[in-house]
């Protein structure tokens, strides 16, 4: 079971500054939608939005569909920063999520080594943070992230620290892993490879103040799925026309301000 969002006539400003402006956009449910656009063009502020972390200026978010009993968070935060406690290893990190909620012992294990299992974690259950590498440190917290079973996974940037090996890695494993859940997705990034890897709806935001400029769909398993294939070429081609402009003044824009 899984939910879908629905974001109508979404604004928000902080204090004179309007960051987005008459956001509608539907988010299907066991789908992965991508968030793409310029620095500063309000992605996060969205992704926040949708989530309940930020209350909108004005617009609504409505959500739709069952929610499996065994879910302990419907909606369900993966972050750039891995966010691990130091003094904890791999399992009790994991654990953490689970510890709020009235959950017999022998079902938090058996969470616990499920998402260890599915995130190629097992052997490294007993490791401290400081052991592991930064690809190892990011599926920990996505292995935290789906122990609670959420109805909607909310990404922010999740790879963006990493190096290009270690993320085209974690994308292929991600793909793989959100394929066998149908989860719901809602997924941040700025690297256009990213978006024609992971999105079967790619959102594409103007500059500030944040519309929606144009989507993408791309009808295909993301499981799988090679970016080198000409039609995914051609929509990352268009991604990077739709954009540039955007980029180039947002950059100079961030440089003046700083």
């Amino acid at each position: 079971m899984t939910i879908g969002l629905t974001l109508s006539g979404i604004d928000h400003r902080y204090r004179d500054l309007t960051v987005l402006e008459g956001i509608d956009l539907t988010i299907p449910p066991g789908e992965v939608t991508v968030l793409l656009g310029p620095s500063g063009c309000g992605k996060s502020t969205l992704l926040g939005i949708a989530g309940g972390l930020i209350e909108p200026t004005s617009g609504s978010v409505t959500a739709e569909g069952d929610v499996a009993p065994d879910c302990l968070n419907p909606l369900t935060y993966v972050f750039q920063d891995f966010a691990l406690l130091p003094w904890r290893d791999v399992a009790g990190n994991i654990s953490l999520v689970l510890e709020d909620h009235p959950l017999p012992r022998a079902e938090r294990t058996a969470r616990i080594q499920e998402v260890l299992a599915l995130t190629g974690l097992v052997d490294f259950a007993a490791a401290w943070p400081r052991q592991l590498s930064g690809g190892m440190r990011q599926r920990v917290g996505i292995a935290r992230a789906l122990a609670v079973r959420p109805a909607c996974l909310l990404l922010d940037e999740p790879f963006s620290a990493l190096d290009a090996q270690t993320r085209d890695l974690l994308l292929d494993e991600f793909a793989a892993l959100i394929a066998r859940a149908a989860t719901t997705c809602v997924y941040v990034t700025h690297n256009l490879a990213e978006a024609v890897r992971l999105g079967q709806q790619i959102v594409v935001l103007s500059r500030r103040p944040g519309r929606v400029r144009e989507i993408f769909r791309i009808d295909r398993p993301i499981a799988g799925r090679r970016t080198d294939e000409p039609d995914l070429l051609a929509i990352e081609a268009r991604l990077w026309e739709l954009i540039r402009g955007d980029a180039v003044a947002a950059e100079r824009e961030i440089h003046h301000a700083g």
